[in-house]
């Protein structure tokens, strides 16, 4: 397909038609628009797709570990043994006890359904990047102090310092039922995971905090457990599951969250497949001015036949024009999405200002913005897709001027 001087001459003739022919330029730079939008789109929305999975996992994850075990009964007695035998599990990195319990919050008349969540200094150590105000040096054993996520004190509308007060209905024993344990406890710090349902329901402490709450003694919810790599988990943990199996069970984030993220992987297929046939769209554009190109062409074709131009060379020549439509709508394409995506952000504002709705509402969408991944194979796949799409568009119309008879055409000249 490398073109000689002669060829390439004749077809930037033909890509740059000229006054006579302003209608075919109009609908070629249409046909460049449209691969360069159907190009950008599917760049845009994958990427943004891409975003959001990765965002979840990383959030989900980070929080809540690879893996949980609990316990038969949501009560782990002899954890420190398990615990010992988790770390020692080939691939587990990290497994710290866990206490998670829902309960009830109230503050200056104001109540919200909340997550107790009972950590190790460590994992709370660990929260400090996520920390808005406040600090976490206070979550300690000897004082009753806690963390919240941001959501939850904007709910209750609570701040530093202000006590919040946690109701436990498991309480004290009565003539007249059983009474409601109420704690109070110091508000120290607010954070921030990103994730909707975290920042409004976690309420963080220290794991024998959590206990003296919940007046459950020496025992946990569960084991978190992170490993060398989360897509590998299960295979990671299946000896650990046949050594535990009738005590307690293993569940991975996959498992745990594998609606959310089936959904989502249904949804960049059938997304990737809907946008695809913008760009095919595009590629019939190209088609029908190439059409035209060879219909207004027809004398100017049959006239190169007689000075020897050979059908092979019409039909790179042709090919060319083409291709080279759609390879500059392509790398245009390539251009608008990642302006688009390095924006995003600003561009999702300007449109909430212009039509007064909130596009991007964490109470929805889980992440509190609008997140954005890259795959390079992924912008490969577009690349060729518009690519090959762009040249098999190329091929009807070449073929047809390639075999133009110059004695029909010139007969009646």
């Amino acid at each position: 397909m490398i073109l000689s001087p002669f060829e390439w001459t004749i077809a930037k003739r033909y890509m740059l038609p000229g006054r006579g022919e302003a209608f075919i330029a109009l609908v070629a730079g249409i046909s460049l628009i449209a691969v360069m939008l159907g190009v950008a789109a599917l760049v845009i929305v994958m990427s943004v797709m891409n975003g959001f999975r990765g965002e979840l996992i990383d959030k989900i994850v980070g929080l809540n570990g690879h893996a949980i075990i609990q316990m038969y009964g949501g009560r782990l007695g002899n954890w420190q043994n398990v615990l010992e035998e988790v770390r020692d599990t080939p691939g587990v990195t990290r497994a710290s006890p866990l206490i998670e319990t829902p309960l009830l919050a109230t503050f200056n008349g104001r109540a919200e359904a909340i997550v107790v969540r009972g950590n190790t200094a460590e994992d709370i150590a660990r929260m400090k990047p996520q920390v808005l105000r406040g600090n976490l040096d206070s979550l300690r054993p000897d004082l009753d102090d806690v963390a919240i996520g941001s959501r939850l004190a904007e709910n209750l509308g609570i701040g530093i310092g202000d006590t919040l007060t946690i109701w436990n209905p498991q309480g004290r024993a009565t003539p007249f039922g059983t009474v409601p344990r109420q704690v109070g406890y110091t508000v120290t710090a607010i954070f921030e995971i990103g994730i909707y349902d975290y920042d409004k329901a976690f309420v963080v402490m220290p794991i024998p905090n959590a206990q003296t709450l919940l007046l459950t003694g020496d025992t946990i919810s569960m084991i978190e457990v992170k490993t060398t790599d989360p897509d590998t988990v299960r295979e990671t943990l299946t000896p650990l599951a046949r050594k535990l199996q009738g005590q307690a069970e293993i569940h991975d984030w996959k498992s745990i969250n594998a609606s959310l993220f089936d959904a989502l992987q249904i949804e960049r297929v059938a997304m990737f497949f809907v946008l695809s046939i913008i760009v095919l769209v595009a590629v019939f554009n190209i088609l029908s001015s190439l059409i035209m190109l060879v219909r207004s062409k027809t004398r100017d074709i049959a006239i190169l036949r007689t000075m020897g131009a050979t059908r092979k060379s019409l039909l790179k020549v042709f090919v060319t024009v083409g291709f080279t439509i759609g390879a500059i709508g392509t790398v245009a394409g390539l251009i608008l999405g990642a302006v688009v995506l390095i924006f995003r952000q600003p561009i999702v504002h300007v449109i909430e200002i212009l039509t007064g709705e909130n596009l991007w509402d964490p109470s929805i969408r889980f992440l509190t913005e609008l997140p954005s991944r890259t795959d390079p194979v992924e912008v490969t796949m577009i690349v060729l897709l518009a690519l090959i799409l762009s040249f098999l568009a190329t091929l009807y119309p070449a073929m047809k001027a390639a075999s133009t008879d110059p004695v029909q055409v010139l007969r009646y000249e």
